[in-house]
């Protein structure tokens, strides 16, 4: 199992994160929020984060993701009247002509609702279609609390989601390194254009890497910011929030002085043993396919669970998994990663041959 995997153990709030959120009185002017660390998912602080809401511009971060995934960042693009649309502009003209990279900078610093129409069909050809596939990244991605209507954020029908959902999705995004290159760009010039990035904590939080802000009078102002520090990556929601600069500042200082990742489990490191049936090699040694790390806060305690068959039948090659190692907060399990042979046990001629069919099934 690997990081993605364990984080999708992580899908509840845990109890003792709200408990000390709670104890340090933190609190935001935002109908929704939520903190999270990124690589293992937990939840730092929630405040109605599953509730479903209008999201406004941070839509573009899944409309980036779509494209970078199923699109050719160097695939030439020329405007027609049908990129058009109002709101907040990249000041495309019908005629113009981009690369999808340069349109990705338009969409996420200058948030551009003509931009992210520009994207969608230079991906997808129609709007619709490229919708459906933002709808499918997050059916894939577990986004239970969202559903998308256009790759801009314009206020429509069947087009929402809450803070959790949002942050999750964050979370993976921030996994690829064009978007992540993309979202922590501050200003860049595109043929005569100079965009500069809307997100104003780039130039206020230190170790900030974006990632995107919102709004429409309905939704009010939407943000999601991410920042890096001591190797510990933060990420913060909040909806519909009027002080959203200083809400993310203080929820983002609260986090990086409450909690630090702590390794529990090294990529190599060898946990358990397992019996080989007919093996030229009786047992062969299991470790970590991968790091874990996951955030503690003081007081708090990691232990780690190896869980294996009491034996498997030969042969084993190196790196083929046979178990997992289980992490525990305080005795609750929070994530786990695979364990892989060390070291290979090939099939026991002798005991091949002179073994039945049933006995070495059932032995």
């Amino acid at each position: 199992m690997g990081k993605k995997a364990a984080r999708q153990i992580l899908c509840g709030i845990l109890a003792a994160s709200v408990f000390t959120c709670n104890a340090f009185a933190i609190s935001t002017s935002a109908a929704s929020a939520v903190l999270i660390e990124q690589e293992s998912g937990r939840v730092l602080y929630a405040q109605n984060a599953d509730e479903e809401r209008l999201i406004a511009s941070i839509t573009k971060i899944m409309t980036a993701v779509v494209a970078i995934e199923h699109g050719d960042l160097r695939a030439e693009y020329t405007v027609t009247w049908d990129d058009m649309a109002e709101g907040s502009s990249m000041y495309l003209a019908p005629g113009d002509v981009l690369t999808l990279e340069e349109l990705l900078y338009g969409l996420m610093l200058s948030s551009g609702n003509d931009a992210a129409l520009a994207v969608a069909h230079c991906v997808a050809g129609e709007a619709d279609a490229f919708v459906a596939l933002m709808n499918e990244m997050a059916q894939r991605l577990a986004m239970s609390h969202s559903h998308f209507a256009n790759p801009n954020g314009l206020d429509a029908e069947g087009h929402y989601a809450s803070a959790a959902d949002m942050a999750r999705l964050t979370a993976y995004a921030l996994e690829n390194q064009v978007f992540r290159r993309i979202v922590s760009t501050a200003s860049i010039t595109i043929g005569e254009r100079y965009l500069t990035n809307h997100n104003k904590l780039l130039r206020l939080y230190d170790g900030c890497l974006g990632v995107k802000t919102g709004y429409t009078q309905a939704a009010g102002r939407t943000l999601v910011s991410a920042a890096q520090r001591e190797g510990m990556t933060l990420i913060c929601v909040t909806l519909h929030d009027g002080d959203d600069w200083n809400d993310h500042m203080a929820l983002l200082d609260f986090g990086f002085a409450s909690y630090h990742m702590e390794t529990a489990v090294s990529a190599g490191q060898v946990l358990a043993s397992v019996l080989v049936r007919g093996g030229t090699s009786k047992t062969v040694t299991l470790a970590a396919k991968e790091d874990l790390r996951y955030p503690v806060a003081d007081g708090e305690r990691l232990t780690v669970e190896a869980c294996v068959p009491v034996s498997v039948a030969a042969p084993l090659v190196p790196g083929e998994v046979v178990g997992e190692a289980v992490v525990r907060l305080d005795g609750e399990a929070v994530a786990s990663v695979d364990l892989i042979a060390a070291e290979p046990s090939a099939m026991d001629g002798e005991w091949a041959e002179g073994t039945g069919f049933w006995e070495r099934l059932f032995s």
